[in-house]
């Protein structure tokens, strides 16, 4: 049996505690913050389950025979790894990859998790054990998954330990034979609000010093003690899907969690105090390879939507055929093939990794470092091609419903591709994917969701087969010599 749409909307009414606006809400499957992004949750079930869908979405749990979400699956070798992909390209696509954590991203981190459990094995074999039977347990209840591994911003300055509060990061606070007891706050819980259960750790490096921020766990959404602090809702804001068309559906939300002395059982943590392990479950495993895999398949998505805007905007404003468009439309349609062929490229140069099959890390590394300066290029392409079309437009649909507006509509709302009402409906399409809070948040997260430029080009320096390349260029240099009979002359005095 696989898991829909209903099953998974029934399942958020846990008693969460969510906060938005002063406000304590008391259901998000129908807060109007939260409803529409819940029902766009629900809506990746819903596709999976569909019969028409159900072999390409889904394969058969090893465990239980019940088929889940591709997003689980290890594959073993690369024609596995690209059907995975090719199933979360469809999902992606139901959102035009506007949701980013939606549930095979952090599926992807555990999967990395669980094939790199010789790493946690070789560590501390207790973890390694936790690691493994819940990664089973979330795979065969096809669990949606969000997580926190950012630090609140405070003094950057400082580590962890070092802020003048030390539990305004979340700590380990006591410890005992039933568990962990952990304290302070995290961030973003991006799709937070409709994920099932939450993955806590930290991305941040750490120092001697710093052992009680060291740990990794997981935990239902429900908990007590814990409590996410929503950030504005777009799609509450919105005033109609004609006028925020992505807003309305899309909005993932983002939120603060804090943790008021939350216990978690010992078969939810994966790595304890342990600094070396902090950071060795991220690049000893292939974590890190595979959600970051999974989040430049679903920007090559968006970049394809975004692509489509640009050729729209082009044709609706009659500028197709400009030399200086075509160039644009040109140099942009090439970023985006460049992101598919980084994604070939990275599962056709893939690795055998304790018996599993994965992406090259390299040209992942490649892929983050070009992703963060495509999406705000591309983005700017289409403010620059649109000019004032996206903020000349009526306040909202209702000016439709208005004769006396409706009729200036018709005037000034002209283009030889589309009527009055298509050009109005695809400029405020534009402006939610650009320019609207919705669109603004999208720049941001595409800038820095894989962490600072240092981060991701520091990695792709640490990662890169410099010995090859210096090696041809030595093993070059090696052919030749000075002439024979050539001396060194000293220097001159």
């Amino acid at each position: 049996m696989v898991k829909t749409g209903k099953q998974h909307i029934e399942s958020l009414k846990d008693g969460r505690t969510i906060y938005i606006d002063g406000r304590k809400v008391a259901d998000v499957t129908t807060d109007p913050a939260f409803a529409h992004a819940v029902a766009t949750a629900g809506s990746f079930y819903d596709f999976q389950a569909a019969p028409e869908n159900i072999e390409q979405m889904t394969f058969v749990s090893p465990k239980t025979g019940d088929r889940v979400s591709r997003a689980w699956q290890l594959p073993r070798n690369h024609r596995e790894l690209v059907e995975r992909r090719q199933a979360l390209e469809r999902w992606a696509a139901l959102t035009c990859g506007m949701v980013g954590r939606s549930p095979d991203h952090v599926a992807s981190t555990l999967a990395g998790f669980r094939m790199g459990l010789p790493a946690f094995r070789d560590n501390d074999p207790a973890r390694a054990a936790a690691v493994e039977s819940y990664f089973d347990y979330a795979r065969d209840n096809d669990l949606y998954l969000s997580y926190v591994i950012i630090n609140p911003q405070s003094d950057k300055a400082k580590s962890a330990s070092g802020q003048p509060d030390p539990h305004l990061v979340a700590s380990i606070v006591d410890e005992d034979a039933e568990g962990i007891t952990i304290r302070g706050a995290k961030m973003l819980a991006t799709s937070g609000i409709m994920a099932n259960e939450i993955l806590v750790s930290g991305f941040n490096a750490l120092q001697a010093g710093d052992e009680a921020y060291a740990f990794t766990a997981v935990l239902p959404i429900g908990t007590r003690g814990l409590t996410l602090m929503s950030r504005r809702s777009y799609e509450q804001a919105a005033t109609s899907a004609f006028d925020y068309p992505l807003s309305t559906r899309f909005d993932e939300n983002d939120a603060v969690i804090y943790f008021d002395d939350v216990k978690i059982p010992w078969d939810h943590v994966f790595v304890n105090k342990d600094l070396k392990m902090a950071q060795a479950q991220w690049h000893e495993t292939r974590a890190h390879v595979y959600q970051n895999y999974q989040c430049i398949i679903r920007l090559m998505v968006k970049l394809r939507f975004l692509l489509g805007l640009a050729r729209k905007i082009a044709e609706i404003n009659n500028i197709i055929n400009y030399p200086q468009v075509r160039e644009t439309l040109g140099l942009l349609a090439a970023k985006v093939n460049n992101i598919e062929a980084l994604i070939i490229a990275m599962e056709a140069a893939g690795e055998h990794f304790n018996g599993y099959f994965v992406p090259n890390r390299t040209i992942l590394c490649t892929a983050q470092v070009i992703a963060q300066t495509t999406y705000p290029e591309i983005a700017e392409a289409i403010r620059t091609l649109s000019g004032g079309g996206m903020i000349m437009v009526p306040s909202s649909f209702a000016d439709f419903e208005t004769p006396e507006t409706l009729a200036i509509i018709e005037k000034t709302q002209r283009s030889v591709a589309t009527d009055s009402e298509g050009r109005v409906k695809f400029m405020k399409l534009a402006w939610d994917a650009i320019g609207s809070e919705f669109g603004s948040r999208h720049l941001q997260y595409e800038m820095f969701y894989s962490g600072p430029t240092f981060v991701t080009r520091g990695n792709s320096f640490r990662f890169f087969d410099w010995d090859g390349v210096k090696g041809f260029v030595d093993d070059f240099m090696a052919t030749y010599s000075l002439p024979e009979g050539a001396s060194l002359r000293p220097a001159a005095e």
